[in-house]
């Protein structure tokens, strides 16, 4: 970056002056693992499972206690974490065993 006064750069010019000033260039860096790993897809609450399934609260809250999605679930008190993927996939699997 030429000499210039910090007021008179724009912020991509002060960006890029950072980057190339810290040594971080202007690619990010390519972790290998990444590509290699999905991304994660949680959802929070019944209210998000019940917008997950597309179906009442009450629904949603029955097929909780039900066990059917326990290992997609951690919950630590009121606070519940699923992992939505996983819990669709396994209310795949218990509506095939039911259809049988």
């Amino acid at each position: 970056m030429s000499e210039k006064l910090l007021l008179n750069s724009t912020v991509g010019e002060f960006i890029e002056a950072l980057r190339t000033g810290l040594g971080l260039g202007l690619h990010k860096e390519e972790d290998p693992y990444q590509e290699n790993t999905p991304q994660k897809h949680y959802i929070y609450g019944m209210k998000g499972l019940a917008q997950l399934l597309g179906c009442s609260l009450s629904t949603a809250n029955r097929i909780k206690r039900s066990g059917a999605i326990n290992a997609a679930i951690a919950q630590n008190g009121k606070i519940i974490v699923i992992d939505a993927d996983l819990a669709l996939s396994l209310l795949r699997v218990q509506n095939k065993r039911k259809n049988r």
